[in-house]
């Protein structure tokens, strides 16, 4: 299913159907199976109409499952003429059905595991269709071979939609100067003290603050301020500071500009997005679509306004704005009050888009609120970005329309790292308050979505010409009649930006094979990834966006950018930018050694853009203006906030870092090496590293444990030994190697309150106990990420967590030990103690009883 309804009327109306069948539920044959008749093997599946003829094993798919997943199919029958392979028992049993006629019997190979299978009728072993006249949502059913293995918890499924978690309050601990620390110490009083409310100077908490910022301004400014620009920890200028950053192969980042989907509302095209376009915050008075060069535009630039404008890719060609993609409506083909629930990947359109395609990026927004029905009540935070990855409109050559009713639909799916953060409401009901209606179209898609980012373009600004020389070399001393020429000595051109802060752009790393050979290529974003990872870069990789040209008699010369010029080659046309505080921004050229000198008498020009930092994360709907020439164009905003945008590193920040990156070691010697840049790698939580000789060289085994107790697959362990390949040694071959897992069995002895039922205890205790992720977002005790290498397991979290529980009078562990090792040392010390490479698992999975297992003895209550 894609969606989480409350109410299923799919069932009903395809029953009403004149022709149309499908499944209506599935029962698993266990304790009243006949004499003679394997337990928890005959599958009884009712159809809303009769059974069609000619069903055979081949029309039927069993998939899914977790230690049985292969579940075969030894015969098909009609419960009201059942086939030879049944007993006398079997068939008179099947004929005494009532509806007989509607019920498909299936007699499978196995029993099946504890986990949810399902089981599909198709046109054919080859053919995944559904049988002509079948609903295609009706065609599949989930079911499980165990359903009446003894459960002390209700059948019936929950559905969690928990809140969000509320963020924690952000404290800088590094405030430095007055106005930091007066803040700080403000905010942290008023956390502390919620009934203080005066802030005038004359009160006396008020004064004690500014006291107390006051002295720790000074005793900073002691420590600051001392010394000369010669060195790091006591230079002023920007440009010092960063030069002596480099000096240690620390590269001081100018920060990074901001980004967001921008919405685009055209009412006609198709058409290509022009490229005149540039967007503007919101300004009071000031139309959606404002003419370039108009009263419009020169009333919107007096208020000052953040300029946003699309972000493309060179290579790429601009996209298409069409009307009938301004928004899509969702299809819940005919039932009620649903939404999608949280880690969503795929929904269903409402009408026929055969233009929608991969790539495309689409905003689902909640646009009424499900209790109101009102606009202005919808929330603002359940708004999500998404690029898709399937776009499925067409049936054959026709286009995909619901059988039922005949309706034209589209399915989307999208990246999985575009899964659904929150539920999203499609349909629901009002409250009594509000008439009880229904209301369709809770949440709408939007379409025409481009990528902006911060930053005002200006073009060709000339930068005058390289001077001529004004010094020169003294002449060389020798022979007196041998006279030499004194040498003219090359002049600084250091021509300074008129605008000021210069953009700077995040980019990402995208590798590709192009005819066998592997080409980087660094770029803003990458198309091919989703949505979300287009505001997912290393602010250090940013780069300015400036192009220079140069001329110089009848030619041309284009000029990059380059963070230093260390590796520049004498003759490369690199230059380099180095901006103060106060926000002027130079160009500084090569020697001639690294990088090239420019000729003398040689034009500048350079074409830029101006806005960067975190000033440029707005927020939602606060992009509102469009300026263009293109009339289709309607209006513009941004569902979601802006962000990305990061402010430069100051002077403390490079302090503090660059001493600290020239100590990172980027090498691996001993096996603590190792296992150090190991856990470098994303999605390593802990490593531990041998080192071995074996027999020809010395082999380092690391041993990688990663988040979510994820395994050491194929592709894992390739990607972890190209990681590794960059800091071993010569003559150190690499091996990664799985954890030793010790699996616990713990018995608890719990005693319930009498006013709680023993269930809803049990339930609660396997919640906080478990090894998955909870409801409300925290983790279970025993989940993956809170046990690592050599981590000892105590007792008293345990007992901590079980208290509390509601209901939970008290608690007593009866057994603890190792799984299938009896012994009753870790019981009586309190704590198990494990080996260097062995991590603690109690998963308490039944269809895995071997990766632990917790069992609980309920006295008392209800």
């Amino acid at each position: 299913m894609i969606y989480t309804c409350c109410e299923e009327n799919r069932r009903r109306a395809v029953a009403a159907h004149p022709t149309l069948n499908g499944i209506d539920w599935l029962e698993v044959l266990d304790l009243d199976a006949p004499a003679g008749s394997p337990r928890q093997r005959t599958l009884m599946i009712r159809l809303l109409k009769a059974v069609p003829g000619g069903i055979t094993a081949d029309n039927l798919r069993i998939e899914g499952g977790e230690r049985i997943r292969r579940v075969g199919i030894e015969w098909v029958g009609i419960a009201s003429a059942p086939p030879p392979e049944a007993n006398a028992a079997e068939q008179a049993f099947f004929t005494a059905l009532p509806d007989a006629d509607q019920i498909l019997l299936v007699r499978t190979d196995s029993e099946g595991d504890h986990s949810t299978y399902r089981l599909h009728l198709q046109q054919g072993s080859g053919n995944p269709a559904p049988l002509p006249d079948f609903d295609p949502r009706l065609s599949a059913i989930d079911f499980a071979f165990k359903v009446e293995c003894p459960s002390p918890f209700d059948c019936a499924p929950r559905l969690d939609c928990p809140e969000e978690p509320k963020a924690t309050p952000d404290l800088s601990y590094l405030a430095r100067d007055y106005a930091s620390l007066r803040r700080l110490v403000i905010d942290r009083l008023s956390h502390q003290m919620p009934g203080w409310r005066d802030r005038s100077p004359a009160d006396l908490t008020t004064t004690l603050a500014e006291l107390i910022a006051y002295v720790g301004d000074l005793q900073h400014y002691r420590l600051d301020a001392i010394g000369t620009e010669a060195y790091l920890h006591t230079a002023r200028r920007r440009s010092s500071l960063r030069r002596h950053a480099l000096l240690v192969d620390y590269a001081m980042h100018e920060g990074c500009n901001a980004r967001a989907w921008l919405h685009v509302e055209v009412n006609g095209g198709p058409f290509t997005l022009p490229e005149d376009l540039r967007c503007y915050t919101r300004v009071p008075g000031v139309p959606p679509r404002v003419t370039p060069d108009s009263p419009d535009e020169r009333a919107a630039l007096q208020a000052t306004p953040m300029v946003f404008e699309p972000l493309l890719l060179d290579a790429s060609p601009r996209p298409t704005l069409r009307l009938e993609h301004n928004d899509f409506g969702f299809y819940a083909w005919g039932d009620a009050r649903c939404c999608l629930p949280v880690g969503a990947t795929a929904a269903t359109l409402r009408g026929h888009w055969p233009d929608l395609a991969p790539g495309d990026v689409l905003v689902f927004q909640e646009v009424v609120g499900p209790l109101t029905g009102q606009a202005e009540d919808a929330d603002p935070a359940h708004r999500h970005a998404l690029r898709l990855t399937a776009v499925r409109a067409f049936d054959g050559a026709a286009a995909l329309v619901d059988p039922l009713d005949g309706t034209e639909i589209t399915d989307i799916r999208w990246h999985p790292d575009d899964a659904l953060p929150f539920p999203l409401c499609l349909s629901s009901e009002t409250d009594a308050a509000h008439g009880g209606a229904f209301i369709d179209d809770v949440s709408i898609a939007l379409g025409n979505n481009i990528l902006v980012d911060h930053g005002r373009s200006i073009e060709a600004e000339a930068l005058g010409n390289v001077p001529e020389p004004r010094l020169q070399f003294p002449a060389t001393p020798g022979d007196a009649c041998a006279r030499t020429a004194p040498e003219p000595l090359p002049p600084r051109f250091r021509p300074l930006l008129a605008e000021a802060p210069v953009t700077h752009q995040g980019t990402v790393l995208r590798t590709r094979l192009e005819h066998g050979l592997r080409r980087s290529e660094r770029l803003p974003f990458d198309p091919e990834a989703s949505a979300s990872a287009a505001f997912a870069w290393h602010t250090a990789d940013a780069i300015p966006a400036i192009r220079l040209e140069s001329t110089s008699g009848a030619g041309s010369e284009h000029w990059g950018a380059r963070r230093d010029l260390l590796a520049s080659r004498a003759t490369d046309r690199h230059f380099v930018l180095e901006s103060e505080d106060d926000g002027s921004t130079r160009l500084r050229f090569g020697d001639d050694r690294h990088g090239r000198r420019p000729d003398t008498g040689t034009a500048f020009t350079a074409s830029y853009r101006i806005g960067n930092g975190p000033e440029g994360n707005v927020g939602a709907d606060s992009i509102v203006h469009a300026v263009t020439l293109e009339g289709r164009i309607e209006r513009v905003v941004n569902p979601l906030p802006a962000r990305g945008g990061v402010a430069r590193e100051n002077a403390a920040e490079v302090r503090r870092h660059a001493p600290h990156a020239f100590r990172t070691q980027e090498r691996a010697v001993t096996p603590a090496d190792y296992a150090e840049v190991s856990e470098r790698l994303g999605g390593v939580q802990r490593a531990a590293a041998g080192l071995r000789w074996t027999g020809s060289w010395h082999t380092v085994f690391a041993t990688i444990d990663r988040e979510g107790g994820e395994p050491i697959d194929a592709d894992f362990a390739a990607t972890a030994i190209a990681h590794l390949d960059r800091y071993r040694m010569a003559g150190h071959d690499l091996r990664i190697n799985e954890p030793v897992h010790v699996s616990l069995e713990i018995d608890l002895l719990v005693c319930v309150d009498a006013g709680y039922f023993r269930s809803d205890v049990r339930r609660g205790l396997l919640d906080v106990l478990g090894s998955h992720t909870r409801a409300d977002g925290t983790l279970g005790l025993f989940h993956p990420d809170n046990f690592s290498f050599a981590q000892t397991v105590f007792l008293s979290p345990l007992y901590a967590a079980a208290r509390q529980v509601p209901g939970v009078a008290s608690v007593q562990v009866t057994r603890f030990h190792r799984q299938g090792q009896e012994d009753a040392t870790p019981l009586a010390d309190g704590f198990m103690p494990l080996g260097r490479l062995e991590i603690a698992r109690l998963d308490n999975d039944p269809n895995f009883p071997e990766h632990g297992v917790l069992r609980l003895d309920l006295h008392g209550g209800k």
